[in-house]
């Protein structure tokens, strides 16, 4: 998740009691969670489930000390993965290491894919450093590197999150959302490496104008220790993919909206850009999240970041909430997996110090929790 500043006006009052009416009505806690690991060294954001249960997680360069940036939970502790060269931050050589990853996900073939932003300390990226990369878990070596070229993730992208459908073409195809610039969603063909731009400026990838989010009993904001605050714009974040694989999710970090687009459309590299527009679907309201995830049953996975929640969205719109907790501080990514749990990064973003006139607030451990649920992963392969 990446931050982009604007200066605006702001009220908080009646948003506030907004969200309140929202939360109420977003349904009963149906469980608890538990957590699965307690992280003391930088913060994370993303993790992702093997079939086998071997759990990975990452650590974006953002100016915590990140000795290595993608890493395998083993003895419930963080180790480089696949090794310590890797992961070690190189200008010199771009597409060779791991520069900031920003996501972890686990495709329905057990291949482990690593999202590399290129872009420490949100700096603007060069060719090279935005990049997907599949390890082979059989052998716990890289299998593929996939580079972004710049008409497709320019310097002031950030590419965010990612979703596969490996019954696309002959090997399958990519999605993954852009949170920065122009925002949108970045399509790859996996057979041959060739990607496009898909749905750029289009007012559902945007964050929402004036979004006022109140989080810790506070309005929260870009808030330096030497200028004005100003509003957390944050553009397309969170993806899922619906069972069927006919329909990808997605939402603007700053926004409580809910959309969805055609994959078809998508993945047609002929399709012009309002031919791929006149498939979106505005799915309403959703609680403000970070990360999206869904399940073989058909449903919606989120975070709450505005009351410390997980919710859970039903085929027929309706919403429950899975568990609550003082815990759960900025819910990121969420993962399904095998053992019919969900698994989740609660971070607290949110008290960082670009948010809090320089003061770090954050206090460690960082955790990863899990929920019992009904169901496994969606695999479409």
């Amino acid at each position: 998740m990446k931050r982009r500043t604007f200066l605006t006006a702001t009220t908080t009052s009646l948003v506030a009691a907004q969200l309140t009416g929202h939360a109420r009505a977003a349904g009963r806690t149906a469980g608890g969670h538990e957590v699965a690991a307690r992280l003391w060294g930088a913060m994370p954001t993303g993790v992702t489930v093997s079939r086998r249960g071997r759990v990975f997680v990452n650590f974006p360069r953002w100016g915590d000390r990140v000795p290595f940036t993608v890493a395998e939970l083993r003895g419930g502790k963080p180790v480089a993965y696949p090794d310590a060269e890797v992961n070690r931050e190189d200008a010199s050589d771009l597409a060779g290491h791991f520069q900031s990853v920003q996501s972890v996900v686990v495709d329905p073939a057990d291949r482990l894919w690593i999202l590399d932003t290129g872009s420490p300390l949100s700096a603007p990226s060069s060719y090279g450093g935005p990049k997907l990369v599949a390890v082979d878990l059989r052998t716990d070596r890289i299998a593929r590197t996939i580079l972004f070229p710049p008409e497709v993730v320019p310097a002031d992208s950030y590419p965010n999150d990612v979703r596969f459908d490996l019954r696309r073409g002959p090997q399958g195809m990519a999605f993954v959302t852009d949170s920065s610039g122009t925002n949108g969603i970045i399509v790859v063909d996996l057979a041959t490496g060739r990607s496009w731009r898909r749905l750029a400026g289009h007012p559902s990838a945007l964050p929402d104008e004036g979004f006022l989010p109140v989080i810790d009993g506070e309005p929260f904001m870009n808030r330096p220790a030497d200028g004005k605050p100003t509003h957390f714009e944050v553009g397309s974040d969170g993806i899922a993919i619906s069972a069927d694989g006919e329909r990808l999710f997605y939402c603007p970090l700053s926004s409580r909206r809910l959309h969805s687009v055609s994959t078809d459309a998508l993945a047609d590299p002929d399709a012009s850009d309002a031919e791929v527009a006149a498939t979106v679907e505005d799915l309403g309201f959703k609680p403000m999240a970070d990360g999206l995830e869904s399940d073989d049953k058909g449903r919606i996975y989120g975070g709450d970041l505005e009351h410390n929640a997980i919710w859970r969205r039903n085929p027929d719109g309706t919403y429950e909430t899975l568990t609550q907790g003082a815990d759960l501080i900025w819910v990121d990514t969420l993962c399904v997996a095998s053992d019919r749990h969900l698994y989740a990064i609660a971070n607290q973003l949110n008290r960082q110090a670009d948010h809090h006139e320089g003061h770090d607030l954050r206090r460690k451990p960082y955790l990863l929790v899990r929920v019992p649920i009904d169901a496994g992963p969606v695999r479409l392969r």
